[in-house]
């Protein structure tokens, strides 16, 4: 499961457009109407800010409210408007001898100007607040190009990971957390007390070297996401048409029946349960992988390859969106009783029955294999809700370790018992009726049962007492062809 949710998307540090709901903002809000956490005994801090964009204005806001003094640099003083009241709007120039420290709130092509400023801004605090249009856009970051264009002035990348909206909508609301990296540490340190002062989170990221990684990061969509989404689209698309051959164009070909209507609703509740418990089992199948690799090398001192890796840190990612086809599967479940194709059957079949004067007799093996479907599946999906409630950080934060290890793994297991068994009993004996295979194809369900019953299988070999015992040995710290192996072993042991 994961705690990560998508953030709110990141507008450019230095956006040039004009928002609707930024210039209201400023018009009905006043550095006096909304003070924050300051001390009004305390000396004002002047503060300057080139650019008088959105982001620019949004952050001279919040600076105000927070008792800052600011004074905004633009090339053109007297066009600017939508300002917050109580700011100063001056020439470049004008406004650089105010302060010794300056937000730079425009785009990397609109640095040249700074050129004529660089003895004004020898030994000043330069704020490198700009975003690029795509990952990588230049062969240095634009911090690092600001260093370099204006030698003199100590250079500190910030604020770019923040945007306007979070500045404006409160603490509770978007990311808090702003990066921030500079070759000063005493530079540094002065950006990373007014980020505290605006309410925000900063975190130290280095020197400036680490500016193109910072810049990088709000260009990012969903990095941990994109395995489990291709992922899972790939398992829906498969599963889909493997139903839509069985179930719509088998009955058409061999009985010129039409059934594409199942497309709607019973094919996909085929598809999301199918998907939901492939990728449960996909969840853990790389630490069941990692552990069979451990015990055939003897050693916990060997990286694993590339690919595992990167499947283990994205297992978070592929429990959400397992528990999200979970919760699909339980919406489309509850609406069976109104389809008209489901009420038309019951309809006719009573009928039938009526007019034949039959009915069928009740069988206690069905009611208890329907009943212990329905249970299993209740409690499966009960306890994998459990593991998406805990990975939360507001949960997990309350919880050691230990807690947060037994919850995400032994009753991660026993979820993925639960909803393997829940299919297995769903199957009933028809897994043994060669009824069931169409064109020599078996029924989806059966398809999936593969990789959670392979990883339930090693699972439950590597928890045998003699494996279990060596492969605890293993992780800590003993190897099987090491000399060294016993006295690493007491070492680990006393530690």
């Amino acid at each position: 499961m994961t705690s990560d949710y998508p953030q709110n998307h990141e507008w450019s540090a230095c956006n040039t457009g004009t928002h609707l709901w930024i210039s209201s903002v400023m018009e009905k809000t006043s550095a006096d109407s909304l003070p924050l956490t300051v001390n009004s005994s305390e000396k004002q801090e002047t503060v300057c800010i080139f650019g008088t964009g959105d982001f620019g204005r949004s952050l001279g806001l919040k600076m105000l409210q927070c008792g800052y003094s600011i004074v905004f640099g633009s090339r053109n003083p007297r066009m600017s408007s939508l300002l917050p009241n109580g700011a100063e709007v001056l020439s470049y120039s004008e406004a650089a001898q105010k302060s010794d420290i300056i937000i730079l709130a425009v785009h990397r092509e609109h640095y040249d100007f700074l050129t004529e400023l660089t003895e004004l801004l020898n030994g000043k605090i330069l704020v490198d607040i700009s975003n690029n249009l795509k990952i990588n856009q230049y062969p240095e970051s634009n911090a690092e190009y600001l260093a370099q264009l204006v030698p003199g002035a100590h250079v500190v990348k910030a604020f770019n990971t923040i945007s306007a909206w979070a500045l404006q909508s409160g603490a509770l609301d978007a990311s808090r957390q702003v990066f921030v990296c500079g070759n000063d540490s005493k530079a540094k340190q002065r950006v990373m007390d007014i980020v505290r002062t605006l309410g925000l989170t900063p975190l130290d990221q280095g020197s400036l070297i680490a500016a193109k990684e910072i810049e990088n990061y709000p260009l990012q969509l969903f990095p941990m996401w994109k395995f489990p989404f291709y992922l899972s689209a790939i398992l829906c698309v498969f599963f889909f048409f493997y139903c839509v051959i069985r179930e719509v164009i088998y009955p058409y070909v061999y009985e010129k029946k039409d059934s594409t209507f199942r497309m709607a609703i019973s094919i996909p509740n085929r598809v999301f349960p199918i998907a939901a418990l492939t990728l449960l089992a996909l969840v853990y199948l790389p630490g069941v992988i990692a552990a069979v690799l451990q015990l055939y090398r003897g050693t916990k001192y060997r990286r694993f390859p590339d690919w595992l890796d990167h499947w283990m840190l994205c297992r978070k990612q592929l429990g959400l969106i397992a528990l999200g086809f979970a919760f699909l599967h339980v919406i489309y479940t509850l609406v069976i009783p109104i389809r008209y194709y489901v009420r038309w059957t019951l309809r006719n079949m009573t009928i039938t029955q009526a007019t034949a004067k039959k009915e069928n007799p009740f069988s206690t093996t069905t009611a208890w294999l329907n009943d212990s479907y329905i249970s299993l599946g209740i409690l499966g999906f009960f306890l994998f809700v459990l593991l998406g409630i805990t990975s939360l950080p507001s949960v997990s934060n309350a919880v050691n370790w230990r807690e947060f290890r037994f919850v995400q793994s032994k009753l991660g297991y026993l979820t993925l018992i639960l909803c393997t068994a829940h299919t297995l009993v769903y199957g009933g004996k028809r897994f043994l009726s060669p009824s069931i295979l169409k064109w020599y194809l078996p029924s989806a369900y059966v398809i999936a049962l593969i990789i959670p019953c392979t990883v339930l299988v090693i699972k439950f070999i590597l928890i045998l007492p003699c494996i279990d015992r060596t492969l605890t040995r293993i992780r800590q710290g003993w190897e099987r062809n090491s000399k060294f192996s016993k006295l690493a072993l007491n070492v680990k042991t006393h530690i």
